[in-house]
């Protein structure tokens, strides 16, 4: 079988990685960060957004979480890195498990924007943009195998010649 046989079937495998979840399609969404909802007035405005949990803070009606807002990839998952669109605050009704939806965990929300509240980081004053959810999607982690089943893996020898393989013979 030549390589033709299998371009359609790298292409079809290529788009399966960058499916968006059935809970977190839908759009329109506008095309708002959290940063520019900090100073602009976007009430109204639906929007996706995504990023890493900074805090939990279940309530009697309703759970909010402190987000630190990422860029979303293709998938809707945040992208990683530095790179920060700034916070928002999400609330969705119900009780979402603290131990669960634990710090550091990605999330993407998809809401309303509601009127900034303000808190603070910290001792820094802070405006978080405010989206009342109507879905909130807890990321699947994702585990990191690091010198597995040995130093070098993949890059070993069958690979490619490694300094030791390169002998005086």
């Amino acid at each position: 079988m030549s390589f033709r046989h299998f371009w359609p079937l790298t292409l079809l495998m290529l788009a399966a990685c960058a499916n968006v979840p059935s809970r977190l399609s839908g759009g329109p969404f506008a095309a708002v960060s959290p940063h520019m909802a900090q100073t602009q007035d976007l009430v109204g405005s639906r929007v996706r957004w995504g990023g890493t949990i900074a805090k939990v803070m279940p309530g009697k009606e309703e759970t909010c979480f402190e987000v630190v807002g990422r860029p979303l990839g293709a998938s809707a998952r945040p992208e990683e890195g530095d790179k920060t669109e700034g916070r928002f605050i999400a609330c969705s009704g119900g009780f979402y498990d603290p131990e669960v939806y634990a710090r550091g965990r990605e999330i993407t929300v998809i809401g309303t924007l509601q009127i900034p509240q303000l808190g603070k980081i910290g001792e820094y004053e802070y405006r978080f943009p405010r989206v009342s959810a109507s879905e909130i999607y807890l990321w699947p982690k994702i585990e990191r195998i690091t010198n597995y089943p040995y130093p070098g893996y993949p890059y070993d020898s069958f690979w490619y010649p490694s300094p030791w393989m390169m002998g005086p013979w």
